[in-house]
């Protein structure tokens, strides 16, 4: 007998091949969950401490949201750029109206001069008038006064022939309305009376009182006949005209307040005379 038979062997009893692999698988199981849980834990670790968000996916309402929003941005803006174009109009409106405003007021007064000066010439003129027939009505006056000392007078003396004719219808006038630009046989203006009343002789006469006044030989106040052509105004510019009659006495259309009256000269003295008969 061996001296370690009496000794336990030291080795351990073998196990079955269905005990190891059991315990193999166990072992195996049990590893794989560990290393699962190590790894969990150590990726929570590592993990920042800093949390990561992550951005909303773009969706059809979001961009519809979006294009929006560019639309009111937009909008916004066009009313912007709108409301300054306005506020620009506004003020170049407001310049040109101030602008047309001073050249009104300007030329309204360049206006109110004119309209003085010519109230001031017209002024003139009326004096300058009144003044010469003033002096024609003196002269008159006195050719009167020495006709009638000397027993003679031309103004007094009967009309015959042609004369008589243009004397009989100018008196048969009066009292006949006076109508601007008439010729008759109702209605006359001043220089339509002298022409019709000429017309009855065979005489034609132009229209108006400017060449009626310078269509015979210019003969002084003081050596009227009758049926002398009277006109006030300048000879070649007369404003009227009328007939004499004799007797220090015309016939004329005088306005459309008198119509055709017969007058002493003093009424309304004239400024010079013509003789076409």
């Amino acid at each position: 007998m061996s001296h370690t038979a009496h000794i336990r062997s030291h080795r351990k009893p073998r196990r079955s091949a269905s005990t190891i692999a059991m315990r193999t698988g166990v072992a195996g199981g049990v590893l794989s969950t560990l290393a699962v849980a190590g790894a969990s834990g150590a990726a929570h670790a590592a993990e920042p401490v800093t949390q990561t968000l992550e951005l909303p996916t773009l969706t059809a309402d979001l961009a519809a949201q979006v294009a929006q929003s560019a639309d009111v941005t937009q909008q916004a803006a066009a009313s912007y750029q709108l409301q300054a174009e306005r506020d620009a109009a506004a003020a170049k409106a407001a310049k040109q109206a101030k602008a047309d405003l001073a050249d009104a007021k300007k030329k309204a007064a360049e206006a109110k001069k004119k309209a003085e000066e010519a109230a001031r010439k017209e002024a003139a003129e009326r004096a300058s008038r009144t003044a010469e027939r003033t002096t024609l009505s003196a002269s008159a006056d006195t050719g009167s006064s020495t006709g009638t000392s000397s027993g003679s007078s031309t103004s007094t003396s009967t009309a015959t022939g042609s004369a008589a004719a243009v004397v009989s219808f100018v008196q048969a006038q009066v009292g006949k309305a006076y109508v601007s630009g008439a010729t008759g046989p109702s209605a006359y203006d001043c220089s339509g009376l002298v022409q019709a009343a000429f017309k009855q002789v065979g005489i034609s006469l132009p229209r108006v009182s400017q060449a009626q006044s310078t269509a015979g030989t210019q003969v002084g106040l003081d050596n009227l006949h009758p049926g002398d052509i009277l006109y006030w105004g300048g000879a070649g510019s007369a404003y009227h005209v009328g007939v004499y009659v004799g007797g220090g006495m015309f016939v004329g259309a005088q306005n459309s307040s008198t119509g055709v009256v017969e007058k002493p000269l003093s009424y309304d003295p004239p400024s010079g005379a013509v003789r076409v008969l």
